[in-house]
């Protein structure tokens, strides 16, 4: 089964997009994952993990890394299909 395409914003490390491996109470590890470093064309992560951007130009998303393992979670957003590919074209 493939795991869901999510947006995950961290207390301090920032925000990832990737596929969901695994979720132990504020502690997530992500697959295929990249820093959302900087973003443009979408107001907030909300709506980046619903419509994606619409300035993929404008954005900063270093390199994809294979495993991340996050600390100190605050906020996981599934994203759409839409999204997702967005986020992976850029």
């Amino acid at each position: 089964m493939e795991k869901k395409y999510v947006i995950v914003r961290t207390y301090s490390a920032g925000v990832f997009a990737g596929n969901l491996e695994s979720k132990n109470g504020r502690e997530v590890v992500l697959t295929n994952a990249r820093r959302i470093w900087y973003w443009a064309g979408a107001a907030s992560l909300s709506e980046l993990a619903m419509k994606g951007t619409c300035k993929p130009d404008e954005c900063k998303f270093p390199c994809e890394v294979s495993r991340v393992e996050l600390l100190e979670v605050i906020e996981i957003l599934d994203t759409t299909e839409k999204a997702e590919k967005s986020i992976k074209e850029v």
